[in-house]
C-alpha cells in the first residue's frame, strides 16, 4: 500500500493477493487529509488479513460480501436496511474485538426507550429482529474469522416475537366480498386465486398464462414476484415447498382462461396481474366495506383457505402438500380449527379396556 498527495486531495494505492493467490491493485481517491487516507489503507489492510481489531464497520462490509449473494435480493434488502440504520450508527467505528456484552446492553435500552414522534416505541417483533441481525453479524465472526465469543448473545436478546392474530373469512363472507369486487375483473380475478388456492401475493403477482394448464386444470406456482428500489424482480418462491402444482377447482379454472382472453396481447410469459400489493390492500379496504364483511389482512385469505379445508375435513399433510407449508406448521398454527379426536380415543381405550369392544359404534 502507499498514500500519496493527488492535487488538493489523497489517493491510496493498494496492492494484495487474493484467494486465488493472484496479485492485484485498487486504489480509493478523494481523502481530504493524509490521516484519512492512511485510516482507509490500515482498514483495508485487516480485513485483508481478517484481524478483528478492525472496526464493526469494516467487518459488516466482509459480511455483506460474503453473504449477500447466498440470500435472496429482498431478503438481504431487508437485512441490510435494519444493519446500516439501527446497529451501524451505533457500533459502526467500534474495533470488534473490544465490543462488549455490556456494550450491547446499553445499545439495547436505547432502542428501547426509543419513541417516534407520536410516542409510540418501536415493536416488540421489530426490536427482537435487530438484535438477531447484530448476533448474526457476531456469529459470523466466532465461525469464520476467530473471534471468540458473541458478545450479543451473552447480552440476551430484546424484545419478542409476537404473532398477529389469524383472522379469517368463511366461505359465506367471501363470497359477499367477491361480488362487492366484480366491477374490477383485475381485482376480481385477484382475489379469486387467493381465496380459491391459498397462494401467496408474490405467488400471485408472478403468475404468467404457461403457468395454467386448463386441460388438466392445475397451477404452477414456480416463483414469486418482489418490487425492490423501483425493480419488479421475479425469484423463487419462500421456502422449497412453496413449488408446488395445484389442482384448481372446474370453475376457477373456466374463470381464468376467460380472464386470459381478456388481455390484449398478453405474451405466455407476461406477468397476468400488473398490479401492487399497495393496490390490493386498498380493493381489500374497499370490497369489506362495500360487501359490509369484516376487514382482514389480504393474507388472511391464506388462512381462509386453509380453514375451509379443515373444514372440509382435509388432513394438515393433504393441505400442506397445496399451500406449500411444512404439514407440522398447519398442525401448529391450525391446531384450534381442527376436530379434536381426545373424546373418541378416550372412549375407544374405556371399551377395549373393559372388554367392550364389540359394542363400540
Amino acid at each position: 500500500m502507499a498514500v500519496y498527495k493527488d492535487g488538493d486531495k489523497w489517493r491510496v494505492v493498494f496492492r494484495y493477493t487474493d484467494w486465488q493467490g493472484e496479485r492485484k491493485q485498487t486504489q480509493k481517491r478523494g481523502f481530504t487529509t493524509k490521516r484519512e487516507a492512511q485510516m482507509w489503507e490500515r482498514e483495508e489492510l485487516l480485513k485483508k488479513g481478517s484481524k478483528l481489531d478492525m472496526t464493526f464497520e469494516s467487518f459488516f462490509e466482509i459480511y455483506e460480501t460474503d453473504k449477500k449473494k447466498r440470500v435472496k435480493e429482498n431478503t438481504w434488502e431487508s437485512k441490510g436496511h435494519v444493519i446500516r440504520t439501527k446497529i451501524v450508527p451505533y457500533f459502526g467505528k467500534r474495533k470488534m474485538e473490544e465490543i462488549e456484552p455490556k456494550d450491547i446492553i446499553a445499545w439495547q435500552n436505547e432502542l428501547l426507550a426509543y419513541r417516534d414522534a407520536s410516542g409510540n416505541p418501536y415493536a416488540p417483533t421489530y426490536l427482537k429482529t435487530i438484535h438477531a441481525q447484530l448476533s448474526a453479524i457476531f456469529n459470523h465472526a466466532v465461525r469464520f474469522y476467530h473471534l471468540t465469543s458473541n458478545p450479543a448473545q451473552k447480552a440476551g436478546t430484546m424484545g419478542s416475537e409476537e404473532h398477529k392474530e389469524m383472522l379469517f373469512w368463511t366461505k359465506e363472507e367471501y363470497l359477499k366480498f367477491a361480488d362487492a369486487m366484480m366491477d374490477k375483473p383485475q381485482s376480481y380475478y385477484a382475489f379469486e386465486m387467493l381465496y380459491w388456492c391459498g397462494i401467496r401475493m408474490g405467488e400471485l403477482l408472478a403468475l404468467t398464462a404457461e403457468d395454467f394448464d386448463f386441460d388438466k386444470c392445475t397451477l404452477t406456482i414456480n416463483k414469486s414476484y418482489q418490487r425492490l428500489k423501483g425493480r419488479d424482480v421475479i425469484t423463487s418462491p419462500k421456502t422449497p415447498k412453496s413449488n408446488r402444482t395445484i389442482k384448481m377447482p372446474k370453475f376457477l379454472c373456466d374463470e381464468m382462461k376467460e380472464f386470459i382472453g381478456m388481455l390484449y396481447g398478453v405474451n405466455p410469459k407476461d406477468r397476468l396481474f400488473q398490479i401492487t400489493k399497495s393496490y390490493l390492500h386498498h380493493e381489500m379496504d374497499r370490497g369489506a366495506k362495500e360487501s359490509g364483511v369484516k376487514r382482514i389482512r389480504v393474507h388472511d385469505l391464506r388462512h381462509s383457505h386453509i380453514s375451509h379445508l379443515i373444514e372440509l375435513g382435509f388432513s394438515a399433510l393433504a393441505i400442506a402438500e397445496r399451500v406449500g407449508h411444512e404439514s407440522i406448521d398447519i398442525t401448529y398454527r391450525y391446531a384450534h380449527l381442527f376436530p379434536t379426536k381426545q373424546t373418541e380415543m378416550a372412549d375407544k381405550l374405556e371399551i377395549e379396556r373393559m372388554g367392550k369392544e364389540e359394542n363400540y359404534g
